[in-house]
């Protein structure tokens, strides 16, 4: 299975130019909903109800907004990096300047669970936030965070 097959290149942001939470969320919800064929609004209300029962900040510069659409096909990817970091209530507190959006079927259940692990573990990979953080286009970006993960010596 390929390591991420729910993001593809069209859903790519190398500079998201938000100057806040609310606004970041909105950004990405207006992208998203280009490219899954829904309502900005929709995905922005699933995103701001989904932070209200914590932030999706997980720490080191990352957040993970998420959330459940009825009617979507499919699960759906879209990574932005921020023009400038920006206060996300993180669990460490540190501003944000990465986010990856996932968006799963309303009855995805075990699928949404996996693909957020998923993009967890990806981004706590060896380097790969330096590599993020320097990629210099949306092609790049996107090679980074498709690539596959390096076996760790046993």
């Amino acid at each position: 299975m390929p390591h991420l097959e729910f993001l593809n290149p069209a859903a790519i942001t190398p500079c998201l130019r938000s100057s806040s939470k609310k606004q970041a969320l909105h950004d990405i919800s207006v992208q998203a909903s280009r490219l899954v064929g829904r309502e900005e609004r929709e995905i922005f209300d699933t995103l701001l109800q989904r932070e209200r029962l914590g932030s999706t900040g997980i720490g080191e510069g990352i957040a993970i907004p998420h959330g459940k659409l009825p009617k979507l096909d499919r699960l759906f990817g879209l990574f932005a990096r921020l023009e400038k970091p920006i206060d996300f209530e993180s669990l460490d507190g540190e501003p944000v300047d990465m986010m990856f959006l996932l968006l799963a079927p309303e009855g995805a259940g075990a699928d949404h669970l996996k693909a957020l692990a998923r993009i967890a573990r990806m981004l706590r990979e060896p380097g790969i936030h330096e590599r993020i953080r320097t990629a210099r286009d949306a092609n790049a970006l996107y090679a980074v965070l498709t690539q596959e993960p390096t076996p760790r010596a046993a």
